[in-house]
């Protein structure tokens, strides 16, 4: 029996900080120092603060190391393990507001300390890998609870109890779906996980099939035995392939234990499910285009009705619900639905998983209660702005989202708050944005991400979001009038009412909110031909103030293109404007305040 565990986070992007030969590190210094028998070394899934990996964490001792390098796996391992002497500059910890002294408690840091982890349960907790620590922390209880206890009609009204929405999009209340499936008559039915995560800066999913795949596998389960499908399919992009390899692993082992096949739990119900990849289209997310997908066609959205619950893969009754929305199933089939409906508000029962990111101290993936405030996850989960610069505004729900502003940080993060005030939840995507963010810049970015992902069928989408970039483009390079303004509104009114499907329905969103909100930043690009932010480059001009310039020529040898002329010690420099591109690396470069840029 092991003394103690180090757990080190094997999500994407620890990984990509190098967890993987960490890992290797601690078992070659553990079994070096003969400490290999009492020391268990865990790959976990993501710890949630991505902005402090790579992360390790040692139990019972609950302590969380940050931004661990190779090279510090010895004195860890040394003073921490061997010596029982904490390592202090590698210790995760906050400064209590009241005693101003140094926290290291997990339970009292800020970042966790308002967090409830539900979806997030054995995230960071348990090794992925291995069934066992998963079956240990009450796996499979809920599939074999409804198999051998509970009707399918009984676990479909108990999730129509709990009040669980989907947490991929819309919202659908899940109940609601599965019980449109139960009750159609077909000899096959499909149950389908949504793994297809394509929104910029969304995680979510991701960090949970890679910590804790067989949640995902349990509840598909759960959801065939309810509406009575004995099939179902994980359709999940590519580019996840450390995703991809746990789910793959998680899938054989729950073949080998009887948990995935025929006659599960020794009973008449059988399933089984395979993973199906995506090519990383942004459409695919939509139901009808990844069910097309799946069936092998471009993924192309379809009109509805009908609804995939009556005709879905191959023609069949089919549910598609996301990973995180899945995720949830068990435990509120282990738990009931009364406790998850204590968590969250009215209409918006249990916990939302965020990915926390932009212009914020502490980015990573959050997941608090739904009805929890903006200002508590941006403040006081993810510590507010850098460098103390104001706070400008958040978009929500990814391109299919909204921005919301300084007035709206008290406002519950809840389905229909986030709709009525111009956002939307969608799968959970939160960007947080400062005084140095252009409001215009942004909503060209997200009309880019769109105009790219569009699959082309139709008019509305095809060719509006497409204008709408090019009128974008125009006022951020000085082109724009004020006409063009009114016109790119109209146009986003149109393209709503007449798309085929949500995402051209939902693509004018970030145009819609930042004119709402913004609508002076649009102004200024047009009638002074100014970017309040200075990110519009077209925009931009640098001079060098002669009663500033020192002649010392550090902005010359800046200068990519030879733009600044000069002879140092003897002649104040000058920029050529037609040679300029506006990099910046000359104002950068001057430590005299001599170069403006206009």
């Amino acid at each position: 029996m092991e003394r103690m565990n180090v757990l080190i986070c094997g999500g994407t992007g620890c990984t990509s900080s190098k967890s993987d030969l960490i890992e290797k590190e601690f078992n070659r210094v553990l079994e070096e120092m003969g400490l290999d028998k009492e020391v268990k070394v865990v790959k976990t899934g993501c710890f949630g603060l991505c902005q402090k990996g790579p992360i390790i964490a040692i139990h019972p001792d609950r302590v969380f190391y940050c931004q661990v390098k190779v090279e510090d796996v010895s004195e860890i391992v040394n003073e921490h393990i061997y010596k029982g002497r904490r390592v202090e500059r590698l210790e995760m910890h906050d400064i209590d507001e009241e005693t101003k002294e140094k926290v290291f408690s997990m339970d009292k840091i800020r970042f966790y300390a308002k967090q409830k982890r539900v979806a997030l349960k054995n995230c960071g907790v348990i090794n992925p890998e291995d069934i066992n620590e998963y079956i240990a922390r009450d796996g499979y209880m809920a599939l074999g609870k409804v198999l051998t206890e509970m009707t399918p009609q009984e676990v479909v009204d108990e999730i129509k109890k709990s009040g669980l929405r989907g947490r991929g999009g819309g919202g659908f209340l899940t109940g609601l779906k599965w019980q449109f499936a139960a009750q159609e008559e077909s000899d096959q039915k499909y149950v389908i996980c949504n793994a297809d995560e394509g929104d910029p800066g969304a995680f979510m999913d991701r960090s949970i099939l890679e910590g804790d795949p067989h949640s995902v596998i349990e509840a598909m389960a759960i959801a065939g035995y309810a509406i009575g499908a004995n099939y179902g399919y994980i359709y999940i992009r590519a580019e996840y392939p450390i995703a991809v390899e746990r789910l793959n692993i998680a899938i054989k082992q729950a073949r080998e234990l009887g948990l995935l096949g025929k006659n599960i739990f020794s009973t008449d119900f059988s399933f089984d499910l395979e993973l199906r990849l995506g090519a990383g289209a942004f459409v695919c997310g939509e139901e009808t285009a990844l069910i097309a997908s799946i069936e092998g066609k471009r993924g192309m959205p379809m009109p509805k009705p009908p609804f995939p619950a009556h005709k879905g893969v191959w023609g069949k009754p089919t549910i598609i619900n996301n990973v995180e929305t899945l995720a949830n199933v068990a435990q509120i089939i282990n738990n009931g639905a009364d406790w998850f409906k204590s968590m969250g508000t009215e209409k918006s029962s249990g916990t939302k998983v965020f990915a926390l990111g932009g212009k914020v101290v502490n980015t990573g993936l959050v997941e608090v209660p739904m009805g929890t405030t903006l200002r508590e996850v941006i403040y006081e989960i993810g510590g507010g702005c850098p460098n103390n610069k104001r706070f400008k505004a958040v978009q929500t729900g990814g391109p299919s989202g909204g921005c919301l502003t300084e007035d709206d940080l008290d406002s519950p993060i809840d389905f229909d708050t986030l709709v009525a005030k111009g956002s939307m939840m969608g799968s959970g995507g939160m960007i947080v944005m400062d005084e140095d963010n252009c409001m215009v810049d942004i909503a060209r970015f997200y009309m880019d991400f769109i105009v790219d992902e569009s699959c082309g069928k139709c008019t509305p989408c095809r060719v509006g979001t497409k204008r709408l970039l090019e009128m974008l483009t125009d006022i951020c390079e000085g082109r724009g009038t004020m006409e063009l303004i009114d016109e790119m509104e109209q146009l986003c009114y149109t393209i709503k009412s007449t798309a085929l499907c949500g995402l051209g329905q939902t693509a004018p969103n970030p145009v819609l909110s930042t004119l709402r909100f913004f609508r002076d930043e649009y102004e200024a690009h047009v009638k002074d031909k100014r970017c309040p932010a200075h990110v519009c480059k077209a925009l931009l001009s640098y001079s060098i103030d002669p009663d500033k310039c020192k002649k010392c020529s550090l902005c010359s040898k800046k200068c990519p293109t030879g733009a600044i002329s000069g002879i140092a010690g003897k002649e104040v420099f000058k920029i050529d404007t037609s040679k300029c591109i506006k990099c910046g690396a000359c104002r950068e470069a001057c430590h005299f305040g001599a170069v403006e840029m206009r």
